[in-house]
């Protein structure tokens, strides 16, 4: 009971929930969940760190990058709560847009060849400029 009471304790969090999701599409680092989230970095690294305390995550250090990604190796009620997550949030319109804008940071990326905070600060700025001329 209590395990339960510490997960949904962890998922009790709308940002947790979007980095949950975007790390159940594909493995990515902190920088590119800043990109997406526009989250500053303490606040996207203490949110990973929660799910990885929750048993939710994995994580793998490239040089001075950590990447993350859902476990492989969940138990069966980390992988029914994650369905159900699934389930619920599949036509979610902000969890559209965060698909939306992982797509686009990841054309981003693969254009600027790097995946470091720099890129993703420019990412989030060009993001930012596409959006005041739409708006």
């Amino acid at each position: 009971m209590k395990n339960l009471v510490e997960i949904l304790k962890t998922l009790a969090d709308e940002n947790r929930l979007r980095m949950l999701m975007l790390l159940n599409e594909k493995e990515l680092c902190v920088c590119q969940l800043m990109g997406i989230t526009e989250l500053s970095q303490p606040m996207v690294s203490r949110n990973l760190s929660l799910l990885y305390r929750a048993g939710f995550l994995e994580e793998r250090r490239e040089g001075k990058l950590k990447f993350y990604r859902v476990g492989k190796n969940l138990s069966p009620l980390h992988k029914e709560m994650l369905r159900l997550l699934r389930k619920s949030i599949s036509e979610d319109e902000s969890f559209k847009k965060d698909l939306e804008t992982l797509q686009e940071c990841t054309e981003f990326q693969k254009l600027t060849g790097r995946c470091d905070m720099k890129t993703f600060k420019e990412f989030i700025n060009r993001k930012r400029q596409k959006l005041r001329r739409v708006v």
